[in-house]
Protein backbone atom coordinates (compact mmCIF):
# COMPACT_ATOMS: atom_id res chain seq x y z
CA UNK A 1 0.00 0.00 0.00
CA UNK A 2 1.33 3.47 -0.86
CA UNK A 3 2.16 5.88 1.97
CA UNK A 4 -0.78 7.75 3.51
CA UNK A 5 -3.52 5.72 1.80
CA UNK A 6 -6.55 3.87 3.06
CA UNK A 7 -8.99 1.59 1.25
CA UNK A 8 -11.67 4.27 1.54
CA UNK A 9 -12.34 7.05 4.06
CA UNK A 10 -14.11 6.02 7.26
CA UNK A 11 -17.13 7.96 8.54
CA UNK A 12 -17.72 9.66 5.15
CA UNK A 13 -21.51 9.43 5.43
CA UNK A 14 -21.58 11.01 8.89
CA UNK A 15 -19.28 13.80 7.72
CA UNK A 16 -21.74 14.84 5.00
CA UNK A 17 -24.41 15.52 7.63
CA UNK A 18 -22.36 18.18 9.43
CA UNK A 19 -23.58 21.74 9.85
CA UNK A 20 -20.93 23.29 7.60
CA UNK A 21 -19.01 22.29 4.51
CA UNK A 22 -16.18 24.71 5.28
CA UNK A 23 -15.00 26.90 8.14
CA UNK A 24 -12.37 29.59 7.50
CA UNK A 25 -10.36 30.03 10.70
CA UNK A 26 -8.46 33.30 11.17
CA UNK A 27 -10.94 35.07 8.90
CA UNK A 28 -10.41 38.52 10.44
CA UNK A 29 -6.63 38.64 9.82
CA UNK A 30 -5.13 40.21 6.71
CA UNK A 31 -4.82 37.05 4.60
CA UNK A 32 -7.91 35.61 6.26
CA UNK A 33 -9.99 38.58 5.13
CA UNK A 34 -8.62 38.26 1.58
CA UNK A 35 -9.49 34.56 1.61
CA UNK A 36 -12.99 35.29 2.91
CA UNK A 37 -13.44 37.85 0.12
CA UNK A 38 -12.26 35.27 -2.41
CA UNK A 39 -14.71 32.68 -1.14
CA UNK A 40 -17.52 35.25 -1.10
CA UNK A 41 -16.94 35.82 -4.82
CA UNK A 42 -16.15 32.28 -5.99
CA UNK A 43 -17.90 29.79 -3.70
CA UNK A 44 -21.14 28.30 -5.05
CA UNK A 45 -24.32 29.67 -3.41
CA UNK A 46 -25.03 26.24 -1.94
CA UNK A 47 -21.81 26.19 0.10
CA UNK A 48 -22.49 26.08 3.83
CA UNK A 49 -19.60 27.99 5.37
CA UNK A 50 -18.64 30.11 8.35
CA UNK A 51 -16.04 32.65 9.46
CA UNK A 52 -14.13 31.72 12.60
CA UNK A 53 -11.42 33.09 14.86
CA UNK A 54 -10.64 34.28 18.35
CA UNK A 55 -12.53 37.58 18.55
CA UNK A 56 -16.21 37.87 17.73
CA UNK A 57 -16.09 41.66 17.30
CA UNK A 58 -13.37 41.54 14.66
CA UNK A 59 -15.14 38.72 12.86
CA UNK A 60 -18.38 40.69 12.84
CA UNK A 61 -16.56 43.69 11.32
CA UNK A 62 -15.03 41.46 8.64
CA UNK A 63 -18.42 39.94 7.84
CA UNK A 64 -20.05 43.35 7.56
CA UNK A 65 -17.24 44.78 5.41
CA UNK A 66 -17.59 41.89 2.97
CA UNK A 67 -21.39 41.93 2.92
CA UNK A 68 -21.61 38.38 4.28
CA UNK A 69 -24.45 38.88 6.75
CA UNK A 70 -25.82 35.39 6.03
CA UNK A 71 -22.51 33.68 6.84
CA UNK A 72 -22.29 32.59 10.51
CA UNK A 73 -19.48 33.65 12.83
CA UNK A 74 -17.85 31.12 15.18
CA UNK A 75 -15.36 31.85 17.96
CA UNK A 76 -12.58 29.61 19.25
CA UNK A 77 -9.17 30.52 20.63
CA UNK A 78 -6.16 28.85 18.98
CA UNK A 79 -4.94 27.84 22.44
CA UNK A 80 -8.26 26.32 23.60
CA UNK A 81 -8.23 22.66 22.49
CA UNK A 82 -11.80 22.00 23.67
CA UNK A 83 -13.19 24.92 21.66
CA UNK A 84 -11.23 23.80 18.60
CA UNK A 85 -12.52 20.24 18.91
CA UNK A 86 -16.08 21.57 19.03
CA UNK A 87 -15.38 23.72 15.98
CA UNK A 88 -13.86 20.85 13.97
CA UNK A 89 -16.80 18.56 14.77
CA UNK A 90 -19.25 21.00 13.11
CA UNK A 91 -17.63 21.09 9.65
CA UNK A 92 -16.26 18.89 6.90
CA UNK A 93 -13.25 21.16 6.18
CA UNK A 94 -11.26 23.72 8.17
CA UNK A 95 -8.94 26.14 6.34
CA UNK A 96 -6.73 28.20 8.64
CA UNK A 97 -4.55 31.28 8.18
CA UNK A 98 -3.46 31.52 11.83
CA UNK A 99 0.34 31.34 12.19
CA UNK A 100 3.13 31.00 12.97
CA UNK A 101 1.87 27.46 13.03
CA UNK A 102 4.61 26.27 15.36
CA UNK A 103 3.10 28.63 17.92
CA UNK A 104 -0.62 28.40 17.16
CA UNK A 105 -1.29 25.47 14.86
CA UNK A 106 -0.96 22.15 16.66
CA UNK A 107 -4.22 22.10 18.62
CA UNK A 108 -6.31 22.76 15.51
CA UNK A 109 -4.56 20.01 13.55
CA UNK A 110 -5.21 17.64 16.43
CA UNK A 111 -8.86 18.67 16.59
CA UNK A 112 -9.35 17.99 12.88
CA UNK A 113 -7.48 14.69 13.02
CA UNK A 114 -9.68 13.57 15.91
CA UNK A 115 -12.94 14.63 14.26
CA UNK A 116 -12.18 13.23 10.80
CA UNK A 117 -12.27 16.79 9.43
CA UNK A 118 -10.19 17.79 6.41
CA UNK A 119 -7.65 20.49 7.19
CA UNK A 120 -5.74 22.99 5.01
CA UNK A 121 -3.26 25.66 6.09
CA UNK A 122 -0.60 28.08 4.82
CA UNK A 123 2.27 26.58 6.81
CA UNK A 124 5.73 27.03 5.35
CA UNK A 125 7.38 25.67 8.51
CA UNK A 126 9.03 22.25 8.04
CA UNK A 127 9.37 21.61 11.78
CA UNK A 128 5.66 22.21 12.35
CA UNK A 129 4.72 19.88 9.50
CA UNK A 130 7.04 17.14 10.76
CA UNK A 131 5.67 17.52 14.31
CA UNK A 132 2.14 17.41 12.92
CA UNK A 133 2.97 14.15 11.15
CA UNK A 134 4.43 12.61 14.30
CA UNK A 135 1.54 13.67 16.55
CA UNK A 136 -1.52 13.40 14.32
CA UNK A 137 -0.89 11.21 11.25
CA UNK A 138 -2.05 7.94 12.81
CA UNK A 139 -5.23 9.49 14.21
CA UNK A 140 -6.05 11.19 10.90
CA UNK A 141 -5.69 7.88 9.06
CA UNK A 142 -8.06 6.22 11.50
CA UNK A 143 -10.75 8.92 11.21
CA UNK A 144 -10.32 9.61 7.48
CA UNK A 145 -9.09 13.21 7.86
CA UNK A 146 -6.92 14.75 5.17
CA UNK A 147 -4.25 17.00 6.72
CA UNK A 148 -2.92 19.17 3.90
CA UNK A 149 -0.23 21.69 4.81
CA UNK A 150 1.29 24.34 2.54
CA UNK A 151 -1.90 25.34 0.67
CA UNK A 152 -0.70 28.82 -0.28
CA UNK A 153 2.23 30.28 -2.16
CA UNK A 154 4.09 27.97 0.20
CA UNK A 155 3.99 25.46 -1.50
CA UNK A 156 1.27 24.82 -4.09
CA UNK A 157 3.01 26.45 -7.11
CA UNK A 158 6.07 24.23 -6.59
CA UNK A 159 4.16 21.07 -5.72
CA UNK A 160 1.53 21.29 -8.45
CA UNK A 161 4.01 22.79 -10.92
CA UNK A 162 6.37 19.83 -10.51
CA UNK A 163 3.37 17.47 -10.74
CA UNK A 164 2.24 19.20 -13.95
CA UNK A 165 5.78 18.97 -15.37
CA UNK A 166 6.13 15.27 -14.54
CA UNK A 167 2.85 14.62 -16.35
CA UNK A 168 4.46 15.88 -19.57
CA UNK A 169 7.46 13.57 -19.31
CA UNK A 170 7.72 9.87 -20.20
CA UNK A 171 6.61 7.27 -17.65
CA UNK A 172 8.80 4.65 -16.02
CA UNK A 173 12.14 6.45 -16.50
CA UNK A 174 14.42 8.56 -14.24
CA UNK A 175 13.21 12.18 -14.13
CA UNK A 176 14.95 15.44 -13.25
CA UNK A 177 12.98 18.62 -12.53
CA UNK A 178 14.38 22.03 -11.57
CA UNK A 179 12.21 24.93 -10.39
CA UNK A 180 13.31 28.56 -10.79
CA UNK A 181 11.43 31.26 -8.85
CA UNK A 182 11.38 34.99 -9.57
CA UNK A 183 9.32 37.35 -7.40
CA UNK A 184 8.46 41.04 -7.47
CA UNK A 185 6.40 41.60 -4.31
CA UNK A 186 6.37 42.97 -0.79
CA UNK A 187 7.10 40.29 1.83
CA UNK A 188 4.26 38.81 3.85
CA UNK A 189 4.27 39.61 7.58
CA UNK A 190 3.14 36.10 8.42
CA UNK A 191 5.78 34.57 6.16
CA UNK A 192 8.52 36.70 7.72
CA UNK A 193 7.45 35.72 11.23
CA UNK A 194 7.21 32.03 10.32
CA UNK A 195 10.59 32.11 8.56
CA UNK A 196 12.32 33.78 11.50
CA UNK A 197 10.70 31.34 13.92
CA UNK A 198 11.90 28.37 11.86
CA UNK A 199 15.42 29.76 11.31
CA UNK A 200 15.75 30.41 15.04
CA UNK A 201 15.20 26.69 15.82
CA UNK A 202 17.81 24.81 13.73
CA UNK A 203 18.36 22.01 16.26
CA UNK A 204 14.64 21.47 16.82
CA UNK A 205 14.10 21.52 13.04
CA UNK A 206 16.75 18.84 12.49
CA UNK A 207 15.47 16.73 15.39
CA UNK A 208 11.89 16.75 14.07
CA UNK A 209 13.12 15.74 10.60
CA UNK A 210 15.13 12.84 12.05
CA UNK A 211 12.22 11.63 14.16
CA UNK A 212 9.91 11.70 11.16
CA UNK A 213 12.40 9.89 8.94
CA UNK A 214 12.68 7.13 11.55
CA UNK A 215 8.98 6.26 11.35
CA UNK A 216 7.87 7.35 7.87
CA UNK A 217 7.45 4.73 5.17
CA UNK A 218 10.23 4.94 2.54
CA UNK A 219 9.55 4.93 -1.20
CA UNK A 220 8.56 1.60 -2.70
CA UNK A 221 11.47 -0.81 -3.26
CA UNK A 222 13.39 0.08 -6.38
CA UNK A 223 12.41 3.75 -6.26
CA UNK A 224 14.60 6.69 -5.24
CA UNK A 225 13.58 10.31 -4.55
CA UNK A 226 15.98 13.16 -3.74
CA UNK A 227 15.71 16.94 -3.37
CA UNK A 228 19.29 18.22 -2.98
CA UNK A 229 20.20 21.91 -3.05
CA UNK A 230 21.69 22.80 -6.40
CA UNK A 231 24.88 24.85 -6.66
CA UNK A 232 24.67 28.55 -7.57
CA UNK A 233 24.96 28.71 -11.35
CA UNK A 234 24.08 30.61 -14.50
CA UNK A 235 21.16 29.09 -16.45
CA UNK A 236 21.43 30.12 -20.07
CA UNK A 237 17.92 28.94 -20.95
CA UNK A 238 16.53 31.51 -18.50
CA UNK A 239 19.27 34.13 -18.90
CA UNK A 240 19.49 34.25 -15.10
CA UNK A 241 21.58 33.23 -12.13
CA UNK A 242 20.04 30.49 -10.00
CA UNK A 243 20.62 30.17 -6.26
CA UNK A 244 19.48 27.26 -4.08
CA UNK A 245 16.33 28.11 -2.10
CA UNK A 246 16.13 25.95 1.05
CA UNK A 247 12.43 26.42 1.85
CA UNK A 248 9.55 24.00 2.35
CA UNK A 249 8.78 23.62 -1.36
CA UNK A 250 11.37 20.97 -2.33
CA UNK A 251 10.48 18.89 0.74
CA UNK A 252 6.82 18.77 -0.29
CA UNK A 253 7.70 17.99 -3.91
CA UNK A 254 9.84 15.09 -2.71
CA UNK A 255 7.00 13.79 -0.50
CA UNK A 256 4.63 13.90 -3.46
CA UNK A 257 7.17 11.97 -5.52
CA UNK A 258 7.54 9.29 -2.83
CA UNK A 259 3.78 8.76 -2.71
CA UNK A 260 3.05 8.84 -6.45
CA UNK A 261 4.64 6.22 -8.77
CA UNK A 262 4.13 8.54 -11.77
CA UNK A 263 7.31 10.39 -10.71
CA UNK A 264 9.31 7.39 -11.90
CA UNK A 265 11.92 5.05 -10.44
CA UNK A 266 14.48 7.79 -9.78
CA UNK A 267 13.25 11.35 -9.26
CA UNK A 268 15.30 14.42 -8.38
CA UNK A 269 13.98 17.93 -7.70
CA UNK A 270 15.95 21.13 -7.06
CA UNK A 271 14.45 24.50 -6.11
CA UNK A 272 16.04 27.89 -6.88
CA UNK A 273 15.50 31.62 -6.78
CA UNK A 274 16.73 33.56 -9.80
CA UNK A 275 18.40 36.90 -10.39
CA UNK A 276 19.28 38.49 -13.73
CA UNK A 277 22.61 39.91 -12.61
CA UNK A 278 25.45 38.28 -10.68
CA UNK A 279 25.82 41.16 -8.17
CA UNK A 280 22.14 40.83 -7.32
CA UNK A 281 22.57 37.09 -6.81
CA UNK A 282 25.59 37.61 -4.54
CA UNK A 283 23.69 40.24 -2.55
CA UNK A 284 20.86 37.77 -2.12
CA UNK A 285 23.24 35.15 -0.72
CA UNK A 286 24.71 37.70 1.69
CA UNK A 287 21.23 38.79 2.81
CA UNK A 288 20.15 35.20 3.42
CA UNK A 289 23.27 34.55 5.50
CA UNK A 290 22.62 37.72 7.53
CA UNK A 291 18.99 36.73 8.13
CA UNK A 292 20.06 33.28 9.30
CA UNK A 293 22.57 34.81 11.71
CA UNK A 294 20.06 37.36 13.05
CA UNK A 295 17.45 34.64 13.62
CA UNK A 296 19.77 32.98 16.15
CA UNK A 297 19.70 36.09 18.40
CA UNK A 298 16.24 36.47 20.04
CA UNK A 299 16.27 40.29 20.36
CA UNK A 300 17.24 40.68 16.69
CA UNK A 301 14.71 38.08 15.64
CA UNK A 302 11.90 39.85 17.52
CA UNK A 303 12.94 43.24 16.15
CA UNK A 304 12.89 41.97 12.57
CA UNK A 305 9.51 40.32 13.06
CA UNK A 306 8.06 43.49 14.60
CA UNK A 307 8.95 45.52 11.49
CA UNK A 308 6.38 43.55 9.49
CA UNK A 309 3.96 42.07 11.95
CA UNK A 310 1.76 39.09 11.13
CA UNK A 311 -1.74 40.15 10.14
CA UNK A 312 -0.50 43.20 8.26
CA UNK A 313 0.16 43.66 4.57
CA UNK A 314 0.71 46.03 1.67
CA UNK A 315 -1.92 48.20 0.02
CA UNK A 316 -4.14 46.96 -2.77
CA UNK A 317 -2.21 49.19 -5.18
CA UNK A 318 1.13 47.63 -4.19
CA UNK A 319 -0.30 44.13 -4.48
CA UNK A 320 -1.63 44.94 -7.94
CA UNK A 321 1.95 45.67 -9.07
CA UNK A 322 3.29 42.42 -7.62
CA UNK A 323 3.88 39.14 -9.43
CA UNK A 324 5.73 35.85 -9.39
CA UNK A 325 6.87 33.26 -11.91
CA UNK A 326 8.02 29.74 -11.11
CA UNK A 327 9.53 28.13 -14.19
CA UNK A 328 10.38 24.44 -14.46
CA UNK A 329 12.80 22.52 -16.64
CA UNK A 330 12.06 18.80 -16.65
CA UNK A 331 13.89 16.03 -18.43
CA UNK A 332 13.78 12.27 -18.71
CA UNK A 333 13.60 9.51 -21.29
CA UNK A 334 15.22 11.73 -23.91
CA UNK A 335 12.58 14.46 -23.54
CA UNK A 336 13.01 18.00 -22.16
CA UNK A 337 10.01 20.14 -21.23
CA UNK A 338 9.49 23.70 -20.02
CA UNK A 339 6.54 24.69 -17.85
CA UNK A 340 5.52 27.65 -15.72
CA UNK A 341 3.26 28.68 -12.85
CA UNK A 342 2.67 32.43 -12.98
CA UNK A 343 0.48 34.77 -10.98
CA UNK A 344 0.05 38.08 -9.22
CA UNK A 345 0.95 39.05 -5.68
CA UNK A 346 2.21 35.78 -4.15
CA UNK A 347 2.08 36.34 -0.41
CA UNK A 348 -1.44 37.75 -0.26
CA UNK A 349 -3.71 37.72 -3.33
CA UNK A 350 -2.49 34.44 -4.84
CA UNK A 351 -2.21 32.82 -1.42
CA UNK A 352 -5.85 33.72 -0.74
CA UNK A 353 -6.83 32.28 -4.12
CA UNK A 354 -4.87 29.08 -3.57
CA UNK A 355 -6.14 28.50 -0.03
CA UNK A 356 -9.70 29.29 -1.08
CA UNK A 357 -9.62 26.89 -4.03
CA UNK A 358 -7.88 24.21 -1.93
CA UNK A 359 -10.62 24.43 0.70
CA UNK A 360 -13.36 24.29 -1.94
CA UNK A 361 -11.61 21.34 -3.60
CA UNK A 362 -11.51 19.40 -0.33
CA UNK A 363 -15.12 20.27 0.47
CA UNK A 364 -16.79 19.77 -2.90
CA UNK A 365 -14.74 17.70 -5.34
CA UNK A 366 -14.47 13.97 -5.94
CA UNK A 367 -10.95 13.22 -4.70
CA UNK A 368 -8.94 10.03 -4.12
CA UNK A 369 -9.92 8.12 -0.98
CA UNK A 370 -6.80 9.06 0.97
CA UNK A 371 -6.26 10.15 4.53
CA UNK A 372 -3.48 11.17 6.88
CA UNK A 373 -0.97 13.94 6.23
CA UNK A 374 -0.92 14.56 2.46
CA UNK A 375 0.73 17.03 0.11
CA UNK A 376 -1.49 19.17 -2.12
CA UNK A 377 -0.41 17.16 -5.18
CA UNK A 378 -1.25 13.83 -3.53
CA UNK A 379 -4.54 14.96 -1.96
CA UNK A 380 -5.90 17.04 -4.85
CA UNK A 381 -3.51 16.79 -7.82
CA UNK A 382 -5.00 17.53 -11.22
CA UNK A 383 -8.36 18.47 -9.71
CA UNK A 384 -6.83 21.42 -7.85
CA UNK A 385 -4.62 22.26 -10.83
CA UNK A 386 -7.69 22.65 -13.03
CA UNK A 387 -9.52 24.66 -10.36
CA UNK A 388 -6.61 27.09 -10.13
CA UNK A 389 -6.29 27.39 -13.91
CA UNK A 390 -10.00 28.17 -14.24
CA UNK A 391 -9.67 30.77 -11.50
CA UNK A 392 -6.92 32.65 -13.36
CA UNK A 393 -3.61 31.25 -12.08
CA UNK A 394 -1.38 30.42 -15.06
CA UNK A 395 -0.16 26.80 -15.12
CA UNK A 396 1.10 25.98 -18.58
CA UNK A 397 3.74 24.58 -20.87
CA UNK A 398 6.18 27.34 -21.72
CA UNK A 399 8.59 28.27 -24.46
CA UNK A 400 12.30 27.53 -23.99
CA UNK A 401 13.09 31.15 -23.11
CA UNK A 402 10.69 33.90 -22.12
CA UNK A 403 11.33 37.28 -20.61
Amino acid sequence: MEPNTLPGRPHETARKDREFDLVLYGASGFVGTLTAAYLAEHAPPSLRWALAGRGEEKLERTRAALGLESVPVLTADAEDPAALRALAARTRVVATTVGPYLRYGDALVGACAGAGTDYADLAGEPEFIDRSYLRHEARARATGARLVHGCGFDSVPADLGAHFTVGRLPEGVPLRVDGFLSVDAAPSGGTVDSTLTALGRPLALARAARERAAVEAPPEPGRRVTAPPGPPRYVGELDAWALPLPVLDPLLVARSARALPRYGPDFRYRHHVTARRLPTALAGLAGAAALLAAAQVPPLRHALSARLAPGTGPSEERRARSSFSLRFIGEGGGRRVYTEVRGGDPGYDETARILGESALCLALDDLPALSGQLTPAVAMGETLTERLRRSGLVIREAARREG
